[in-house]
Order: structure tokens, then sequence, then C-alpha cells
């Protein structure tokens, strides 16, 4: 992590919280004077924190800092630090949230596209793998497209392209033990639809080869399959068309219901 000094003036110019150059600048009154107000006094401590990975200890006082001082011009500083320390805890669903948050309060800051990232990438985090549920893999990659989108020049969306990737590869990994499971049931026309669905949505991953391979051998074992469904009805029918070409026996009877040689008998 960069030092204490550097954060806090990348993010003084990034915000456009003042036109200071320096950190003392920042904390500091227009004569020059340490600026001993607690707004300042809290920002200051926080980022202390947040430098010191007290990830904890530094949400909790950006939270105070929103809740005590929602009209500071270190309010917004205190928004965007919240949800990097709740990012950097590994608290992603909360982080995915202050980010969005940000977003919507200041939708025009410079801040925008970085906090669109982290949104990604708090999603990004959530993975499980490609066996698992897979909707924090669209969610991030639906929130990468959105950066790439919107901001296409700016450098999150080139960091942002080099995860999607990655990101596809699970869907298609996702996608490819589907219909391996598919396959090992022998339900090919199932196992099929899968994996022409890999090749479409994700042809540049590294299952394509894999997938065109099972394909043919699904499309074989359909015909299989479908060779002996034909040859099982063929002889069920004509089966029952024997059945129906035998003549039927019956045997005679009486008057008193009772055949003939049961009548000599007696």
């Amino acid at each position: 992590m960069i030092a204490l000094g550097l954060v806090l003036l990348a993010l003084t110019a990034l915000l456009t919280l003042s036109g200071c150059a320096s950190l003392k600048q920042l904390f500091s009154s227009s004569k020059g004077e340490e600026l001993e107000s607690s707004p300042q006094t809290m920002a200051y401590e926080a980022m202390e924190q947040l430098e010191a990975e007290n990830y904890n200890t530094a949400a909790a006082t950006f939270q105070k800092l929103k809740d005590r001082f929602p009209y500071s011009r270190y309010a917004i500083l205190a928004e965007l630090k919240l949800a990097d320390a709740l990012y950097y805890k590994a608290a992603y669903g909360q982080a995915i949230e202050a980010y969005a948050e940000f977003e919507r309060l200041h939708p025009n800051n410079e801040a925008v596209p970085y906090t669109i990232y982290q949104q990604g990438m708090g999603y990004y985090k959530l993975m499980r793998g490609f066996e698992r549920d897979q909707e924090p893999v669209v969610k991030a990659l639906q929130t990468f497209s959105r950066l790439l989108q919107s901001y296409p020049e700016d450098k999150h969306a080139a960091m942002a392209t080099a995860r999607m990737m990655e990101l596809q590869n699970s869907l298609a990994g996702h996608e490819f033990a589907i219909g391996q499971f598919y396959f090992k049931m022998k339900a090919y026309k199932a196992a099929l639809g899968r994996f022409v669905s890999l090749i479409k949505h994700y042809p540049d991953t590294g299952y394509h080869q894999t997938a065109l391979e099972m394909i043919k051998v699904c499309r074989e074992r359909i015909v299989q399959q479908e060779k002996r469904a034909a040859a099982k009805a063929q002889a069920r029918e004509e089966k029952l068309k024997a059945e129906a070409a035998q003549p039927k026996t019956e045997d005679k009877t009486n008057g008193a219901g009772r055949t003939e040689g049961e009548e000599k008998t007696n």
C-alpha cells in the first residue's frame, strides 16, 4: 500500500475536495495553521487506520465521519474510503453497496469509474469456482461491461477487460461441467445443448476444442439411441401383430355351462 501522504494527495486531487498540493495543505487553514476541527481530525485518523490495515476501525471511523458531518468537505472522502475499508476487510457485499451508493450520489465525480470497477471486483471476489453458483460471475461481467461502455478510455476499463476473460472462462467451465453431467447420465440431447451453447457464447475460452469433440460424440450417441429406440418400437409392433394373427381358442359348453368331457365323466 502506498504511503499515507501519497494516498491523501491523490484522493484530494481525484475527488476535487480542494486545490491542495500536499497533505499539509489538505489539513491546514488558509493561513497555514493546523486545523483542529473534528471532521479533519477524524479524516486523518481514519486514513491512518486504513494505511495501517486496521480495516474494521477505519470503516467505523469513516462511518462516524459520514454520520456526524454529512455536509463537511471530508464527507465525500469518507464515503469512498468507507467502501474501500469494507472491500479490504473482505466484506464484499457491503463494499459493493457502498461503492454503488457513491456512484448514485456523485454521478459526475471523477472517482465513479473506480467505484464501478470496484463493484465488479467485489462480485469477482465472491466467485466460488465454475462448479458453484455463477451469479457473482454474471454480475461481475455485467458491471465490467457497463464500465467499458461508459468509460472506455479510463484506465480501469483496461483493468476490467483483463478480468473479463477469466470470468468468461468460469462461465464456460460451468457450462462444460453441466454438459458432462448430462453426458454421464446419457441425456445426450441435453448435453449437446450445453456444449453448443458453450461454443456459441464463449468461443475464445479454453474449452472450445474439447466442446467441439463432445458435440461430435453426443450426436453419434443420439443417433445410436434413436436407432435402438426405433428397433425396440418395431419389435413391439411386430409382436403385437403376431399376437393379433393367432386364432383364438374357445371351449365348447353344453346348455348347463359344462364341457362335453365333464358331462361324460359324470
